[in-house]
């Protein structure tokens, strides 16, 4: 039976990712860093879990070998992440631009490396593999405070687009999905240092922003093409952003 491997499984699109493989028959192995979140995971859906921060080699090593006793890996779904503030460039804290790059790119390069030789083994063995990264618009489209986020996420786009030229003739697909606006329970709060109230205006007067739901059909759909078919890059984003700068706060309605 197909595994995936889903970093960030504790919430969001990470939860909702690990939930739906589940429902559609594949093992799965959720990754994060809070143990009581994961066992509820387990709980809910059945899927294999495991506590680790990405940003610690020695936890990496660990969940190497953990998987190394489970068989088959035939996706590695790189979900963890996040941002930290809304400074501009002159006000920005280090120490928040620091674990951005860590979390999203560091993470990314440092797993993907340990993983490769089951993804290969995988691939060898029943035709391919394949590892995705959830990106954001934030990598390719810029905003007044978000100049941290940006330059980490758009590192991870380019460690993938490096990544599926270095593969190139294995057959590893690589796969970069960009979200927009997705409406979670914590990105944003954990964005703000924990304002909810900040938090919520992101959302404010949105018509039907993303769910962690519907990345993570798009996640399921990618993975389950048939092997020689890769989506390099998919960009999803609700009706109401045209971009990450331009929110309609309002009613989606026809012009008269």
């Amino acid at each position: 039976m197909r595994r995936a491997i889903v970093t960030g499984a504790s919430t969001g699109i990470g939860w909702a990712t690990v939930a739906l493989l589940r429902e559609r028959g594949w093992e799965v192995t959720g990754v994060a860093r809070r143990e009581e979140r994961l066992a509820a995971l387990a709980a809910e859906t059945g899927a294999d879990v495991f506590a680790a921060d990405l940003t610690a080699p020695d936890d990496v090593a660990a969940l190497r070998d953990h998987l190394g006793g489970l068989g088959r890996v035939d996706a590695l779904v790189h979900n963890a992440g996040g941002a930290r503030g809304m400074d501009r460039v002159e006000d920005g804290d280090a120490d928040d631009w620091r674990w951005m790059f860590e979390a999203n790119v560091v993470a990314v390069q440092r797993l993907t490396a340990v993983l490769l030789p089951l993804l290969r083994r995988t691939a060898a063995e029943h035709g391919h593999a394949d590892i995705v990264a959830i990106t954001s618009v934030a990598a390719t489209e810029v905003y007044e405070g978000g100049a941290g986020y940006h330059a980490a996420k758009a590192g991870e786009l380019m460690l993938m687009r490096a990544l599926r030229l270095e593969l190139a003739g294995e057959p590893l697909r690589v796969i970069e999905i960009a979200p927009g606006m997705v409406k979670s329970e914590e990105f944003s709060a954990n964005r703000f240092g924990g304002d909810q109230q900040r938090a919520d205006a992101v959302y404010s007067g949105v018509a039907d922003p993303l769910s962690p739901s519907d990345i993570a059909d798009v996640i399921a759909y990618a993975i389950g093409l048939p092997g020689h078919v890769n989506l390099d890059t998919i960009t999803v984003r609700p009706v109401a952003q045209a971009a990450a700068h331009k929110v309609i706060r309002d009613t989606l309605r026809v012009r008269e």
